[in-house]
């Protein structure tokens, strides 16, 4: 093993502190010793600390899908002290057409039919009476999932963290890797000054995962990050809008949903951008005030805050959980897309497992979870073919 002290050794290396490392790292700790580092001077400060977080069966591709309703366990019923109070809550998720979007809302309808999930068919009528602020004239039809709930993302973050350190696990802040090279059987990071060696390393870095890559001498995955845009207004004064669910355009070009007593709205976007302490740009925020005036009779004179989150991600919209065919000990946990966190207790299960050579757990794989559902052996066979 290469010369480190004593504390700095591990048997597995997390790079990365957001929910992706978190929650894997809370899974891993039980099985071993596991050192977090993150780049940042507190964990989740890029995309974890700035999502606005829902919990949605009907979300994503099929693999997000199978992940967030395996997910669904674990947030109905954490394990005993992980939170003080419950991960998710009562919200809904309204999904709306405009006229001439009505083969789009079809094709959406038939494809999320198969997860049986509480869905609805409503219509314009129904949709308006639902939320009142749309404009019925530019609504055709909409898709309601009951299912639906606001996650609290920072219960969900710090309860994985807590238990990594009950579990004799350390979370190390400020420590950027810079350099990154496989000796012998173990990985040797330098990070914030110190040395670190492991014999796994999971690349849990979000945006930056790629470039974590490349220190290391492995292949890319091709992850693009992408700029989300969001801005928080005042809701109508004589309506109350606390029970509103969220509501969406059928072509994710917008969507609002009640926010502490506030509406937060976006564009939706995903505008491609290096990996960077991304900041919401002026013309996002316009666009997404026109689109939701567009659909709705809300009158957004001057967002309360704006800010913008990095959601990054792999060609085919997957998230990506699995060793390095090319790599020894090197394990990609990466592409969390817009995803990561409803479905970050199955993935990370999942990958853990994965991680310490062991199957997909039962309950996980009757979902159709498997190492070749997350790994990032799809993404190269793809590109050959």
């Amino acid at each position: 093993m290469p010369t480190s002290g004593a504390s700095n050794r591990a048997d597995f290396v997390i790079i990365g502190g957001g929910i992706a490392g978190a929650s894997i790292a809370y899974w891993l700790s039980q099985h071993g010793r596991v050192i977090v580092l993150e780049r940042e001077q507190q964990p989740g400060y890029h995309s974890t600390g700035r999502s606005a977080a829902l919990f949605a069966e009907s979300y994503g591709n099929r693999q997000v899908r199978a992940l967030t309703m395996a997910s669904r366990a674990f947030f109905a019923a954490p394990p005993e002290g992980f939170a003080d109070h419950p991960l998710l809550s009562p919200r809904g998720a309204l999904i709306v057409a405009a006229p001439g979007k009505d083969q789009l809302l079809r094709d959406h309808w038939q494809d999320l039919a198969s997860t049986g999930k509480d869905l609805q068919r409503l219509s314009a009528q129904q949709a308006c009476a639902m939320v009142p602020v749309l404009r019925p004239e530019k609504v055709l039809g909409a898709i309601l999932d009951r299912a639906a709930s606001d996650i609290d993302v920072q219960a969900l973050h710090q309860g994985y963290l807590r238990a990594l350190r009950r579990h004799g696990g350390v979370l190390v802040c400020a420590a950027e890797v810079t350099a990154l090279q496989r000796c012998a059987d173990y990985w040797s990071l330098d990070a914030g000054g110190q040395q670190y060696v492991a014999p796994v390393v999971v690349n849990a870095a979000g945006a930056w995962a790629d470039q974590i890559a490349t220190l290391a001498g492995v292949a890319r995955i091709g992850l693009q990050p992408r700029r989300r845009s969001v801005f928080i207004f005042a809701p109508p004064a004589d309506l109350d809008s606390r029970r509103w669910p969220l509501t969406i355009g059928v072509a994710e070009d917008w969507y609002f949903k009640p926010d502490a007593g506030m509406l937060l709205g976006s564009p939706a976007n995903a505008d491609p951008v290096e990996p960077q302490d991304v900041q919401a740009e002026e013309l996002d925020i316009a666009t997404g005030i026109f689109n939701i005036a567009q659909m709705t009779t809300l009158a957004i004179r001057r967002p309360t805050h704006t800010w913008a989150g990095l959601r990054s991600f792999v060609a085919d919209g997957g998230l990506v959980g699995g060793f390095d065919s090319l790599a020894p000990g090197f394990f990609w946990l990466a592409a969390q897309g817009g995803y990561g966190i409803q479905t970050a207790p199955a993935m990370a299960e999942s990958c853990a497992a994965l991680v310490r050579g062991a199957a997909i757990p039962p309950h996980l794989a009757a979902f159709g979870i498997s190492a070749e559902l997350l790994g990032p052996g799809r993404l190269r066979s793809a590109a050959a073919a």
